[in-house]
């Protein structure tokens, strides 16, 4: 049986850890040749496209900070130099601080900026050229732009950037057929707040806030992400789709 992603190439940026990792497997399991984007970790990246080969799959990485126009360009002419063309664009690469209004400062509230909402919106202006008709764009944004966290402001604004994003650059992007979504993920075991998830209390008490009565898995997160970047989420576009396990029902 034909995996749903054979023949597409897709890319996620910060593809070397946490939720991008994961993306990165899902997609190259379904079948997509995954460019792996990393910023400064290449072992990382490396290890992913090892992973990926070893499964039966194909990828190769590609460094550049997503906050950076000209690391971008050059980014971009490293892919076109191994890929024919764009299908999918996943907007990971993120950054973020546990830091109310009174603990940011002005060096951390542009560099998350940059990341978060800079990054998307010029790594996917680039792509344009490239992504096909038809094309899945999905930008991972956050829960807490949609809920108050005073403990975690400026990521939230930069999320919530992220969210206007996807939805005004869907309407713009129908014509061609391709679709623009944003997935929020709730509370994640990866290494954003390694503080946060490696005290078992605040665990425990982060599942208590979900439904399911757990934390997320990045690969929870990426069964989202796949779903959307393939063949049967065509008629989803716009939305910003919370993967939480129902935190704050």
């Amino acid at each position: 049986m034909q995996k749903p992603l054979t023949g597409k190439t897709a890319l996620v940026t910060g593809g070397s850890r946490g939720i991008g990792r994961a993306v990165a497997l899902r997609l190259a399991a379904d079948g997509a040749h995954v460019a792996v984007n990393y910023r400064s970790d290449k072992a990382a990246a490396d290890a992913v496209v090892a992973d990926i080969a070893g499964a039966g799959g194909t990828a190769f990485a590609l460094c550049a900070d997503v906050s950076d126009l000209a690391a971008i360009d050059a980014m971009f002419a490293a892919f076109d130099a191994q890929a024919d063309g764009l299908d999918i664009l996943i907007n990971n690469a993120g950054i973020g601080s546990m830091a109310t209004l009174a603990e940011t400062d002005e060096a951390s509230f542009d560099r998350q900026m940059q990341v978060n909402a800079k990054g998307p919106f010029f790594v996917t202006r680039v792509a344009l050229s490239r992504l096909r008709d038809g094309g899945r764009v999905v930008n991972i944004s956050s829960m807490v732009a949609q809920v108050g966290y005073a403990s975690c402001l400026a990521y939230a604004m930069s999320k919530a950037a992220v969210n206007h994003f996807s939805v005004s650059l869907a309407g713009e992007l129908g014509a061609r057929g391709i679709t623009v979504n944003a997935v929020a993920p709730g509370a994640t075991i990866t290494d954003f707040a390694p503080d946060l998830f490696n005290d078992p209390a605040m665990v425990e008490a982060l599942a208590g806030l979900a439904a399911l009565r757990r934390v997320g898995q990045p690969e929870d997160v990426a069964r989202v992400v796949a779903m959307l970047a393939g063949p049967d989420a065509g008629w989803v576009t716009g939305q910003v789709i919370e993967a939480s396990g129902g935190m704050h029902l």
